[in-house]
């Protein structure tokens, strides 16, 4: 005789393993359907041109539309809430970046948890920033730089696209681990015109945007915030050679909702690894100051944590507080 308790637990395995084929069925055949790629930036910037890139191709391997969907706001807060929110069916994701890790400490009442509600997928790559002055100022190196701000403390302007930004944080991070005092000056738009015209000093910019007026020598680069040298401007140092153990740069990566079924994130991790694996593919992403790095979602968690915990660090420091 089967005892009452054995045969209920018998059927409730039973039925938990019935519900699940479907969402198994489901993660086999993704995607039916077109999916969405939520970007907390405006078109035509940095996040929005990796995902477009990342998206069409796979458009292109899947067989189904990955739409990308811009949803700027609130330090693109707006964006991972709807993405944290949403349906964990592999059809809504989320174009990661640094700036979430750092929200993460700098806003402290969001209606979602980045680390818990957002699963990683796949790393993209990395964004390093260039630490170009304006030529008025004398520096002709880091340690050049660091002595002069050291001689002039609070006299050297240091623009960035807004508080919490990747470009502000690694700023903070310059003048953390340099022991230097810069006015830090925030834009709601671009501060390219001020930088060249000498009404603020000093910016962390990124590779693409700024390369011509490098090259140019309306702006001098003194040196790049990834730990080793950038393939796309091999001739400029990273800081790391003259103030060890700085690496400030912001990243790129794909999120999906908590609870989305492990065999799509594992479908997704591999796609995306290939298309970055392509030599077109990386020769596009590093002309844009991104290295291609393949992580598993396993990985990719640990870099958040881990980056989650340096911005930490970075925040208090500097006692930023939200716009």
């Amino acid at each position: 005789m089967i005892h009452p308790r054995r045969a209920f637990l018998r059927l409730t395995a039973g039925a938990a393993a019935l519900a699940a084929l479907p969402r198994a069925a489901a993660a086999l055949d993704y995607p039916t359907r077109p999916a969405h790629v939520i970007v907390g930036f405006p078109p035509g910037l940095a996040p929005d041109i990796v995902a477009r890139l990342i998206g069409q191709v796979l458009s292109e391997r899947l067989g189904q539309q990955f739409v990308v969907e811009n949803r700027p706001g609130a330090g693109a807060n707006m964006a991972t809430e709807a993405v944290a929110h949403a349906e964990p069916d592999g059809y809504t994701l989320l174009l990661c970046v640094s700036t979430n890790t750092i929200n993460e400490t700098l806003y402290q009442h969001l209606n979602f948890d980045f680390v818990r509600d957002i699963v990683p997928v796949a790393f993209i790559g990395g964004s390093p920033f260039i630490m170009a002055i304006n030529p008025a100022l004398p520096a002709k190196t880091v340690p050049e730089f660091i002595a002069y701000a050291k001689a002039d403390p609070g006299k050297i302007n240091m623009a960035s696209p807004g508080i919490g930004t990747a470009p502000h944080l690694v700023g903070e991070l310059f003048k953390m681990m340099a022991g230097v005092d810069l006015v830090h000056v925030p834009y709601r738009g671009n501060y390219m015109a001020d930088l060249l015209a000498g009404q603020v000093q000093l910016a962390f910019v990124a590779v693409a945007p700024s390369i011509g007026y490098i090259r140019s020598e309306e702006l001098r680069a003194l040196g790049v915030t990834s730990a080793k040298r950038l393939k796309a401007v091999p001739d400029i140092p990273a800081i790391d050679e003259f103030v060890p153990g700085y690496e400030g740069s912001g990243w790129f990566g794909v999120g999906a909702p908590k609870g989305t079924p492990a065999a799509i994130i594992d479908k997704l991790n591999g796609e995306i690894d290939a298309i970055i694996a392509d030599p077109k593919m990386q020769a596009r992403l590093i002309d844009l100051g991104i290295p291609p790095t393949a992580m598993t979602p396993a990985e990719f968690g640990t870099f958040i944590t881990n980056e989650t915990a340096k911005w930490a660090k970075v925040i208090k420091f500097a006692d930023l507080k939200p716009e």
